[in-house]
């Protein structure tokens, strides 16, 4: 399983859980995202999706991530699907760290499709450089959003 941290300083739990249930977010940060097509009445509730776009042009994919589990504001578990490449699961977790904000951790594993046949060291590098920048991504859109609200009207 890959696995990603990351600090958020300044940001709380909060700040983030704002960001990661906001759907149409994820072109902003998750690597790879293109486009939200649709999104279901009662996002975020366990069972609900959204649907997205992922991939470069022209092999984009159109496909869908599901709610499987949320104890908000800490836990999120998603299965982002972009078959036929694979379907992942997801979890991020998020934890007070005191005065630093808030400790990101990201997990993601393929559970089907082409990327359960790769070597799993491989397959996990991989992922883990991807979602190192799809941190770098969250931490800075948390960062704006939490700017632009506490600009004075």
């Amino acid at each position: 399983m890959a696995r990603n941290e990351c600090d958020f300083q300044g940001a709380t739990r909060q700040d983030v859980w704002a960001v990661i249930t906001d759907p149409h977010a994820y072109p902003d940060w998750v690597v790879g995202a293109r486009r939200i097509r649709d999104v279901d009445a009662d996002w975020p509730r366990p069972g609900s999706l959204f649907h997205h776009e992922v991939g470069p042009w022209p092999f984009r994919i159109k496909d869908n991530t599901k709610v499987r589990e949320l104890v908000e504001p800490d836990r999120l578990v998603l299965e982002a699907r972009a078959r036929p490449a694979g379907v992942a699961m997801v979890t991020i977790l998020l934890e007070d760290a005191g005065a630093a904000g808030t400790h990101v951790v990201l997990l993601e594993e393929p559970i089907a499709g082409p990327a359960t046949l790769v070597p799993r060291p491989v397959m996990d590098a991989l992922t883990t450089v991807r979602n190192a920048e799809s941190l770098r991504r969250l931490r800075k859109l948390v960062e704006g959003r939490r700017a632009a609200g506490a600009r004075p009207t």
